[in-house]
């Protein structure tokens, strides 16, 4: 009789702890997961934006007179709306001469200098936007090129963007050891001229060699 009481006692006992372990774990604060952390406060107590990423980062401008310098296809140029990264970008002047922008749509790019492109883009934009500052500079140019090929040290297309004469195109590129300096052809595009060049006479003061301005599509041969 003694056994089964304390077999109920302990067993109401137990019921009523369990009871009250229950009853704190509902009491306890619900965990949560750790969120993101928030930016930083501002001095005026909102939260800092986060500097936003540019579409494009410009490479090294080329250096051109934006006045004068001609775009054409190929040509790589850099758009820059100040303080509208999303309109800032990298483009590519395609072969039809145009280029596509944000807001401005499709242009005419080729057969403008840059300045000249500024303003049209500028003039686009403000359909949409207040005062737009634009600028637009070369980062690379494909339209305007010469050549070098033969017994050089670096041969292959070099950017025209500046003038350049025979002698800075050669004196970039070196000699090889066996080379003909005397021997130098300069093949207009299209072939249809082909202009002699003389480098040993010309660095020597001889004859009356001129240091030939090269022009777009120039090939320069040296045997």
């Amino acid at each position: 009789m003694h056994m089964r009481f304390f077999i109920h006692s302990v067993f109401k006992l137990t019921l009523c702890l369990l009871a009250a372990a229950t009853w704190l774990a509902s009491q306890e604060p619900e965990k949560k997961e750790p969120s993101a952390q928030a930016p930083p406060a501002a001095e005026n107590g909102t939260p800092e934006a986060k500097p936003v990423v540019p579409n494009a980062k410009p490479g090294p401008d080329l250096p051109i007179d934006p006045r004068t310098y001609v775009i054409g296809p190929e040509d790589v140029l850099f758009v820059q709306v100040w303080r509208e990264q999303d309109l800032t970008r990298q483009v590519l002047v395609r072969p039809d001469g145009k280029i596509t922008l944000p807001l401005a749509g499709e242009m005419q790019a080729a057969g403008l200098t840059p300045q000249q492109l500024g303003e049209n883009i500028t003039e686009g934009l403000s359909k949409f936007m207040i005062k737009p500052d634009v600028m637009v500079s070369l980062q690379s140019s494909g339209s305007k090129k010469y050549f070098v090929t033969g017994e050089v040290n670096r041969s292959g297309s070099f950017p025209l963007v500046v003038p350049t004469t025979i002698m800075e195109a050669l004196s970039s590129c070196g000699f090889r050891e066996f080379a003909n300096e005397k021997n130098i052809t300069i093949i207009r595009a299209g072939g249809s001229q082909r202009l002699k060049f003389n480098y040993s006479d010309y660095v020597k003061g001889k004859g009356k060699q001129k240091n030939i301005l090269l022009e777009n599509g120039d090939i320069v041969v040296v045997k």
